[in-house]
Order: C-alpha cells, then structure tokens, then sequence
C-alpha cells in the first residue's frame, strides 16, 4: 500500500491548476458575453451580504463535521479528529482534481491506511461512505418530486414542458441511473455475495476492448470481499448514525446557494433551489472535467438563474458558490498534500 507515486502525481501544479482554469474560462466567456455594468452596480456588500455569505462557509464547515463525524462512526473509534480532518481534507482535494465520476474514492483508501488502520478496514470504510452517499441521493431525490414537480425542477426561463429533449432531464436521468445500478451492485456485494460480483467484474472486463482494465477489476472484487467482512455484521443502528452524519454533511452543502442568494437578493423559492442542486449533483457525476469544473459554472447559470435578478450577475454568483464550496479544498489540499506525505514517510 506504499504505492505514493502515483498519488503524488495528482499533486502538481498542472493537476490543481487546471480545474482552475476551466471553470475561470468558463466564468470569463460569459462575462464578456453579457456583462452589464448596470446589473453590476446593483451589487453591494453589506453587514446583510457578508453574514450570509458567512453563513454559506458556516454550511460548508457543517458539511465536513458530518463526514468527519461518519468517519470516526465508521472506523469505530479507532480515527482521532485530527487524523480524520486530514483524511477528509486530502479526500476533497482529491475528489477536486479528477472527474466527477472518478472522485477521490480510488486514493481513499491508501489515505486511511497510511493513519494506522488496517487494509481491510480502510476499503470497507471507503466503500461504506460511497454507499451512503449514494444512498443519500437514491432517497432523497425521490421524495423532493413528491413535493417539485418534474416541470418546476427540469424546465427552465424559455422552456414551455419537459421532455426527453430536454438536456437537464436526460443528464439528469443518465446520471441517477448510474448511482441506481453502482449501489445495488454494492449492496450486493457487501450484504450478500461478494465473490459473485468479483467473478462478474472479471468476466465483465475480460472482454477484448476492456481487457486492459481486467487487473483493476479484480482489485475492486478482492476489496469488495474484504469490506464485506468488515461490513455485513453491523447492526441497524450503526447504519442509522452514518446516514443521518451523511444526511447533516450533502443537506448542508446543498443550502450553500440558497444563503449565497439571500446575500444579494430576495429568494422565496428555497426548497426548490435545494432541490435544484441535488439534481444538479446527480447531473455532474457524468461530467469528464476535474470536479465538473466549467460545467458546474455552466449549469449554474443556466439552471438556476432564474433565481437571479438580473439574469446577467448568474455568473458571478456561479463564480461566487464555486469560491465558497470548490476553490477552498484545491488550496487547502495543496498545502496539506505535501505535508501530510512528508510526516508520513519522515517517521520511517
């Protein structure tokens, strides 16, 4: 498990630059498009801004003491808070510099490792905190379209109806889909049969075209067995406390916008900006870009918009929320990183 090579490499200064530069291409494009200098002059910051913005970085702390929290519950006890804020802080970082759907997850487990857990326990914890996760969006989503109709959440400012031309609807659906299938496969397998999913992902990736990635498939089968035997064994409760920290840390990066809009406007529509943004979440898993930098900006604007007056500062407040809940870990992590690596390998 001493492989650091290849995670350093996500290290360099062209990794953490580069989801910078996407999204201030992105931002740049767009204010040149429809700057406004009248729509600009409406900004003000006050005593009113500043303490809601305070309380957009006050939502992003609370999101990280509910990860920090379902760490410590799920290496039973065994993590201290300051070895668990590391590890979440490297997790973000780099969860931050690969694409959505890759996350941090693959260099996870080494991080946990390296603070003294063993092998086994590390992968479970890995895959346990994807399950939650996912489950999260699984539950969540469907209950907010008990309470958002499916017009109110896909259509926006120019649309007449949903369909399945609609852009946000297919992302939308394509990216669901995708947690759906990637957690019945995890429950299996950490519930019920492991080996048989292992023998699945072998023959799976036996296939010519897909042939080269066969050996990283049969490491996910190995560490699916081992987290299976770490994990099939607790009891309900310890599941019920690890969702509901899971529940405390995505519910509270979620009314991150709605406190960056009550900064400079008048905001009614709450649950349904909330609910925007879990769409928008399950939307960006799809996205190939380092964080979904550039379309996270994108979609921003195009999506929720509309809750912006005028339209024309959408960007910059897209700008505003990624500086709030993205930026901060790229800078964090770039400190941390080295560090981090240089005690670890310095007690040798």
């Amino acid at each position: 498990m001493d492989d650091n090579s290849n995670i350093l490499k996500n290290v360099k200064p062209s990794k953490i630059i580069l989801p910078i530069l996407i999204g201030l291409v992105v931002v740049v494009y767009f204010l040149y498009k429809e700057f406004d200098p009248k729509a600009f002059a409406l900004i003000k910051f006050t005593w009113h801004s500043l303490f809601w913005i305070f309380i957009a970085f006050l939502l992003m702390v609370l999101r990280d003491i509910g990860y920090m929290i379902r760490l410590r519950i799920l290496s039973d006890g065994k993590l201290s808070w300051k070895k668990i804020f590391n590890i979440i802080m490297l997790w973000e970082f780099t969860s931050a510099i690969t694409p959505s759907a890759v996350g941090g997850t693959s260099v996870a487990t080494y991080f946990i490792y390296k603070e003294g857990i063993s092998l086994g326990k590390s992968t479970a914890i890995v895959l346990a905190t994807s399950f939650l996760d996912e489950m999260y969006f699984l539950i969540v989503f469907p209950l907010v379209l008990l309470f958002v109709s499916s017009y109110d959440l896909f259509t926006i400012a120019g649309e007449e109806s949903v369909s399945f031309t609609n852009r946000y609807f297919y992302f939308a659906v394509v990216g669901y889909s995708i947690k759906f299938i990637f957690t019945a496969f995890v429950i299996y397998g950490l519930f019920f049969k492991p080996e048989a999913i292992k023998k699945l992902l072998v023959v799976i990736f036996s296939l010519r075209f897909i042939k080269k990635w066969k050996a990283g498939a049969e490491k996910t089968g190995d560490d699916l067995i081992l987290a299976s035997i770490e994990l099939k064994n607790k009891p309900f409760k310890f599941w019920i406390k690890t969702f509901f920290a899971s529940l405390l840390s995505w519910t509270s990066r979620y009314w991150v916008v709605n406190a960056l809009l009550l900064a400079f406007f008048v905001v009614d529509e709450h649950f349904l900006i909330f609910a925007r943004q879990l769409v928008m979440w399950i939307m960006m898993l799809v996205m190939p870009t380092p964080g979904g930098s550039g379309f996270a900006e994108v979609i921003f604007r195009d999506y929720l918009g509309e809750f912006v007056n005028p339209i024309t500062l959408a960007v910059s407040m897209a700008l505003l929320w990624r500086l709030v809940s993205y930026y901060p870990y790229l800078f964090i992590g770039a400190i941390l990183v080295p560090r981090w690596f240089k005690g670890k390998y310095a007690k040798k």
